[in-house]
């Protein structure tokens, strides 16, 4: 399978691997004019930023936005909740928060995100009107650290 991607701007990289077996394709800042150059993201706010693409999701998928643990690591930067669903027909845009304790800058044409296809199944809501849900299980209730360290 192969996802179709538009250059909204002559400028803008299209998605690559780094290695063949990557599961996810690095994804990269175009600026949105061509007078603009680095893009700035102070200390503990967040930035969304253009990609210049335009991607066509397939049914039953979803195009996930995730980190790229170098910058993660590194920058502190890391991506807010980014699904492109199929159907959606505009510019990719990545959220990107900085975590860290310094301004960080980004140059076009640098990888910010990967995008990973993601299958997805649609399924039915119901609501029931008494709390009999996964009860009898082993793990309860208990969440957020319930199991202890290592």
């Amino acid at each position: 399978m192969n996802l179709k991607f538009y250059r909204i701007r002559k400028v803008a990289k299209l998605p690559v691997r780094a290695h063949k077996a990557d599961v996810g394709m690095d994804i990269f800042y175009c600026p949105t004019h061509h007078k603009e150059s680095a893009f700035s993201i102070p200390r503990n706010s967040s930035r969304v930023i253009p990609t210049g693409l335009k991607v066509e999701v397939p049914e039953g998928y979803m195009l996930e936005i995730k980190n790229k643990s170098g910058i993660a690591s590194m920058r502190q930067l890391l991506v807010g909740a980014c699904v492109i669903d199929p159907g959606y027909d505009g510019e990719i845009y990545i959220n990107l928060h900085n975590l860290g304790h310094d301004t960080q800058i980004i140059e076009p044409g640098e990888k910010i995100a990967q995008a990973v296809l993601v299958p997805v199944i649609h399924c039915g809501i119901q609501e029931v009107f008494e709390d009999t849900l996964n009860k009898g299980g082993q793990r309860g209730d208990g969440g957020f650290g319930s199991t202890g360290r290592w």
